[in-house]
């Protein structure tokens, strides 16, 4: 089992640097092409306990997704934002790199550094 799991996207540079951090420091990682995959609300919640965020805290705000569907709007609940991420995954910033119980955000990816 990875002790690292990034989920990444491959078309983002923040991510593509984040994951080289951990592949010089011979981490052992888990690639998560969360684009590819179905997301769960279970699992979106359980990532943002790892990263001790709200799902508002994770929102890409300059993505189309957010945009068209009036994600800014201070009245929807976590649980509209997360349903939201499941259907837009697009809309979850990146990358966002997990290490046991406790996650980060590689947004400059050095923050990796800190999982070390």
């Amino acid at each position: 089992m990875a002790e690292y799991k990034i989920l990444h996207n491959p078309r983002c540079s923040k991510s593509r640097q984040t994951l080289t951090i951990l592949e010089e420091h011979n981490k052992n990682i888990e690639v998560f092409l969360y684009l590819e995959e179905d997301l769960s609300s279970e699992f979106i919640r359980n990532i943002l306990s790892k990263l001790n965020l709200k799902a508002r805290d994770i929102l890409r705000k300059t993505e189309q997704d957010f945009k068209i569907n009036n994600l800014s709007n201070p009245e929807l609940s976590e649980d509209d934002l997360i349903s939201m991420m499941t259907t837009y995954p697009k809309i979850i910033e990146r990358p966002i790199v997990i290490r046991g119980s406790k996650g980060i955000i590689g947004r400059p990816p050095e923050n990796v550094l800190e999982l070390f």
